[in-house]
């Protein structure tokens, strides 16, 4: 799964990663991203903006907005099947942007687990494959969620976990934004596992076990006695 994340890079980096989009000028760097916050995406509308949407998917059909907080992820293997995926994923996807993530590694003998942080060896942000929603309040008002698909491990992370979020590869982007409606079978090898060598991945602090610790310290190297 994928339940933190990061985008800890300034707009001007962000920028450089996706020219062919429009990037705020000003943001927060975020160290903690948590579900039902919101989170940066570029969706298939064809505006190419970068804009904050509610990270946990909210089915336009669906009476209550909380269950939004039960669709944070989507399995790739699943999407063409699932009531609540699979009309965003003919119709509505997105780059939710990102520069590393979190994962927890269960420690050998111990029922404790540590932390990982997760990120490109280049450091460079990166985008994983999202979905997205529109959903309208009876009020008026509307909101706009989105879910990060999550795929197999590869080498490198089935050594800390049994799933990991699906990051697109760039020349990937285009297609993934394509504001017409895709069938499964076109789509499903743009979520395959990016290879083990073009990631690294180091323990952190159990700071970031908390979503009210959105600090620099999150992503700094600790050392575990084992």
């Amino acid at each position: 799964m994928c339940g933190r994340f990061t985008l800890t890079v300034d707009p001007g980096q962000l920028q450089d990663t996706f020219p062919w989009a429009t990037i705020p000028d000003t943001f927060p760097p975020r160290f903690n991203i948590a579900p039902t916050q919101p989170v940066a995406v570029i969706s298939n509308d064809g505006k190419n903006l970068m804009d904050f949407y509610v990270w946990g998917l909210i089915p336009s059909w669906a009476k209550d907005p909380d269950i939004g907080n039960r669709m944070i992820n989507a399995r790739a293997e699943t999407l063409a099947e699932k009531p609540a995926f699979r009309s965003a994923f003919k119709r509505r996807r997105c780059l939710i942007l990102a520069d590393g993530f979190y994962e927890w590694q269960q420690e050998a003998g111990k029922k404790t687990k540590i932390p990982m942080y997760i990120q490109l060896k280049n450091k460079k942000p990166f985008a994983f494959a999202g979905l997205w929603e529109i959903w309208n309040a009876n009020d008026g008002s509307e909101i706009r969620s989105c879910t990060i698909i999550t795929t197999r491990p590869n080498r490198m992370m089935e050594e800390i976990h049994n799933r990991m979020p699906a990051i697109l590869a760039p020349q990937h982007y285009q297609l993934w934004l394509s504001p017409d409606e895709k069938e499964a079978g076109s789509l499903a090898a743009l979520l395959e596992p990016i290879p083990s060598d073009e990631m690294k991945a180091y323990p952190v602090s159990r700071l970031v076990n908390s979503p009210n610790n959105d600090l620099p310290d999150c992503i700094l190297p600790v050392t575990y006695e084992h």
